[in-house]
């Protein structure tokens, strides 16, 4: 029986046992941070060939993938994904006394954690895609603009008085 022989990691520098069945191609070890750099350099050369690097641009891949949404209707309420990657949660820092709630309490949770804001447009509209709920935040921001006007104007007519 063969002993296997130790790698070194492209992205720590240290060393570890490739998988078996991964030998031959394995370059990075299995921490977290590693297979994060892995995912990182692979889809790098994924992207640096040429046929791939409009592979998620244009309207003929926009229309791609509203066929399958089509012919997969609810897959992503139904697995819990949607067709892009997640991003990482950011931690939240507690310091000392959690400060009481105050009328602006949603106005800085939207401000400091936008995903809570994409994922509440994709939940109101059904949408997965990122061009369906650019087009819905424009809506609602427009609706929240022509809000805001009305009430400026009703100020202002309400002080003439």
């Amino acid at each position: 029986m063969s002993k296997r022989r130790r790698r070194k990691c492209l992205n720590c520098g240290a060393l570890f046992r490739p998988d078996p069945r991964n030998v031959r191609h394995q370059r990075y070890c299995s921490r977290a941070p590693c297979r994060c750099a892995s995912k990182a350099a692979s889809q790098q050369r994924w992207l640096a060939k040429g046929a791939n690097r409009d592979y998620f641009r244009g309207p003929e891949h926009v229309a791609r993938v509203r066929v399958w949404r089509a012919a997969h209707p609810g897959y992503w309420r139904l697995s819990g994904l949607a067709l892009q990657e997640h991003s990482l949660a950011q931690p939240i820092e507690l310091t000392g006394e959690t400060p009481s709630l105050t009328s602006s309490a949603l106005q800085e949770l939207c401000r400091a954690q936008p995903l809570v804001l994409y994922g509440l447009i994709a939940h109101l509209t059904g949408a997965a895609l990122q061009e369906d709920i650019a087009l819905a935040a424009s809506r609602f921001q427009s609706l929240a603009h022509d809000i805001l006007t009305a009430a400026a104007a009703r100020d202002l007519r309400d002080r003439a008085r």
